[in-house]
């Protein structure tokens, strides 16, 4: 049988699917590991004394959360057509919030998802309207690090495609710039060319840019606890708040993704997204085979992908 064409996949360049999948993975790992640690009702002390201790979480299975969803919907889109389709995302998406809503989707979510599963092509109008202007929320940094990783071979081209994925979610210009930021960390990340320089010179101006240029100046030496007070824990669910110390951290263990992982956790916040981005950005370079059996023993399987 004659395989024709996609019509759908553009002429880009062979993609690096494996440092992608790594990717993919260790943003799961990292979202599941994060978390275990999400303060809500539990005691901040206690557990930031748990982090520094290295006291790995009990739970017999570590279930991640709407992160990865996202992040396995986009994959999905990369494998079917090579490249970012924006109302196939929009799609793929809405099917994945549809699957399972209770994986910790954000608010903005909630209003938008569901309206895209009958009409994907709504994001064009839906999307800009949230919030007035658009979500500058971190939900699309947390799913993008795989997308750095496949096309990490044109620095240009992850910026392009980063804000596409952005758009269909995050209309807010620093949503679209905490996207390109992350996407084009994983890039640098695969190439083993991870500087917070490079990736605030890549990254468009404003509120998450200027985030990056402080955690690029921050000394590596900085606690982790110290560093997400003075650049954000995402706490406040926004790209500004959150890309930068999830950055600051990979940048901090660029080929140790579990210490990556712990100094993150120590920042606690939205620690799970946290997580995510570091792990997505670490993990484009190293996977998770070096991780210890305990965490791999416990992380939720990927579905699909």
């Amino acid at each position: 049988m004659t395989e024709h064409p996609n019509p759908h996949r553009p002429p880009h360049p062979t993609p690096n699917r494996a440092a992608a999948r790594r990717s993919l993975e260790a943003l799961a790992l990292g979202d599941a590991f994060g978390e275990r640690w999400f303060p809500l009702f539990r005691d901040q002390d206690k557990v930031l004394g748990e982090i520094r201790a290295r006291t790995v979480p009990a739970e017999p299975v570590w279930h991640w959360t709407d992160d990865t969803a996202l992040a396995l919907a986009l994959q999905r889109v990369l494998d079917e057509y090579g490249a970012v389709d924006q109302d196939r995302l929009a799609l793929a998406c809405a099917l994945a919030f549809d699957a399972d809503q209770a994986r910790g989707y954000g608010h903005g979510m909630h209003m938008l998802l569901p309206a895209l599963l009958t009409d994907p092509a709504a994001w064009r109008t839906l999307a800009p309207g949230l919030f007035e202007g658009g979500s500058l929320g971190n939900g699309a940094a947390m799913r993008v690090a795989p997308l750095g990783a496949w096309f990490s071979s044109d620095l240009e081209l992850v910026a392009v495609q980063a804000e596409l994925s952005a758009e269909v979610t995050h209309a807010h210009p620093q949503g679209i710039a905490g996207a390109v930021a992350v996407a084009t960390a994983s890039a640098l990340s695969v190439r083993g060319e991870l500087t917070l320089a490079e990736v605030a010179a890549r990254t468009p101006p404003g509120e998450v840019r200027d985030g990056i240029e402080r955690a690029a100046a921050l000394p590596l030496s900085t606690a982790p606890d110290e560093a997400a007070a003075l650049l954000g824990n995402g706490r406040r669910i926004r790209a500004d708040d959150t890309v930068p110390f999830a950055l600051w951290t990979a940048a901090r263990h660029p080929a140790d993704l579990e210490s990556a992982l712990w100094a993150t956790a120590e920042g606690l916040g939205d620690v799970d997204t946290t997580c995510a981005i570091t792990g997505g950005v670490v993990g484009a370079r190293t996977g998770v085979a070096a991780m210890p059996g305990a965490w791999l023993e416990r992380r939720e399987e990927l579905s699909g992908g």
